[in-house]
């Protein structure tokens, strides 16, 4: 069997590809896109690592697939390369995340203060999760200020952040028995 090639000197101007071939700068607002939601991707599967519920684990490996898809869509520059379908986001993947968020969030007491990450390793990893999130929604967003961007891919990486975010409160209660409300007085 031959060896894959891991090194190929092609990046060490400054240079990458997209699907397709095209080069672009490594820090073209779509390598900053993708590239973070490859970091994201690799936090999910440190999160998977901190859980022991299965329906968690097996959503958030569904979770991790599609995010390899979206990668894969925002490193296809759609004005000099075919989109292919496995790259698409659809309406049902979306659906897919509300009702996991409605599943779990009807588990979990009111929210009626602000709260703060932490309160276990399992909780404090999926904020991570979600700040990191968050800031993959940003760079698409820009992204999206000069290329087109499809609408299921930005509602899938905000529902996404939702998502993390009420599994943080699930792991918080089952771990420690209580959330880290924000004391606006602590100064």
């Amino acid at each position: 069997m031959k060896k894959s090639i891991i090194y190929t000197g092609g990046g060490d101007k400054g240079k990458t590809s997209l699907v397709g071939g095209q080069r672009v700068s490594k820090a073209h607002q779509r390598i900053e896109s993708y590239g973070t939601i490859d970091e994201l991707n690799s936090f999910i599967g440190l999160l998977i690592t901190a859980l022991d519920d299965q329906a968690d684990i097996d959503f958030l490996s569904f979770i991790q697939h599609k995010l390899f898809t979206i990668g894969s869509y925002l490193a296809t520059d759609q004005e000099t390369t075919e989109l292919k379908i496995e790259s698409k986001v659809t309406p049902e993947s979306i659906t897919r995340i509300e009702r996991e968020i409605d599943r779990i969030d009807s588990e979990l007491p009111q929210m009626k203060n602000f709260i703060l990450p932490g309160g276990s390793r399992s909780a404090s990893l999926a904020h991570v999760c979600r700040t990191v999130c968050r800031r993959a929604e940003r760079q698409i967003y820009r992204l999206a200020e000069t290329n087109p961007v499809e609408e299921p891919v930005l509602i899938f990486i905000n529902r996404l952040s939702d998502y993390l975010f009420v599994l943080a409160r699930k792991e918080c209660i089952k771990n420690n028995g209580k959330e880290i409300i924000w004391d606006y007085t602590c100064i």
